[in-house]
C-alpha cells in the first residue's frame, strides 16, 4: 500500500525539501556576502544581486540583515548555482576543494624543491603560464636554504609563485 502513494508524489516536491532548498539558497547568498569584491567580480551574477551584495554591510540591524538575505537568498534564484559553487568552493578555506588544492600545491612544491628539470617540464605542462627563470631561481633558493638548514623561506616563496599561477588558472585572481 505504500507502493501507492510513492507513486503519486514521484515527480513532485515536498514542502520541506522546497523548504530546504530556499534555505540552502540563503545560507549561500550568506556566504557571497562575506566575499572580496574581486572575487565577486569573477561570479557569474545578474546585476540586481551583485547591487544586493553591495548593499548588504549597510544592514546593521539583526531583523534587518535577516531580511536582506532572505531578499539575497530569493534573487539567488535564477542563477546559475553550480557555477557560483564551484568559484566559492575553490575560494573558502573551509572546503574540502580548497584543502585539497592546497595540499596538493604543496606536494608540487616539496617535488619541485627535492627534485630535477624532469619534475620542472611536468609542473610546465600544467601550468603553461610560468616563467621557467623565475621558477629555477625560487627551487634554486629554496634547495640551498635547505642544504644550509636556514628558515623555509624560498620554499615559501615558491609555494606562493606556483599558487598565484593556479588561482589564475582556475579564474580566481
Amino acid at each position: 500500500m505504500a507502493d501507492a502513494y510513492d507513486d503519486d508524489f514521484s515527480g513532485e516536491k515536498s514542502k520541506t525539501q522546497i523548504k530546504r532548498e530556499l534555505h540552502a539558497l540563503q545560507d549561500l547568498g550568506a556566504r557571497l556576502t562575506t566575499l572580496k569584491p574581486d572575487l565577486l567580480a569573477k561570479l557569474p551574477l545578474t546585476d540586481a544581486l551583485r547591487k544586493a551584495l553591495e548593499e548588504a554591510p549597510k544592514h546593521t540591524a539583526n531583523a534587518a540583515k535577516k531580511r536582506h538575505v532572505q531578499f539575497i537568498g530569493k534573487l539567488m534564484r535564477e542563477q546559475d548555482i553550480e557555477g557560483i559553487l564551484a568559484l566559492v568552493d575553490q575560494a573558502d578555506s573551509s572546503t574540502r576543494q580548497y584543502n585539497e588544492r592546497f595540499h596538493n600545491l604543496e606536494r608540487w612544491r616539496d617535488r619541485l624543491v627535492s627534485g630535477d628539470d624532469t619534475t620542472l617540464e611536468s609542473f610546465v605542462v600544467d601550468y603553461p603560464e610560468t616563467d621557467r627563470q623565475h621558477l629555477r631561481s625560487l627551487i634554486r633558493h629554496a634547495q640551498h636554504e635547505a642544504a644550509r638548514n636556514k628558515p623555509p623561506a624560498a620554499a615559501r616563496k615558491v609555494f606562493k609563485y606556483i599558487r598565484d599561477l593556479d588561482e589564475t588558472q582556475r579564474g580566481l585572481k
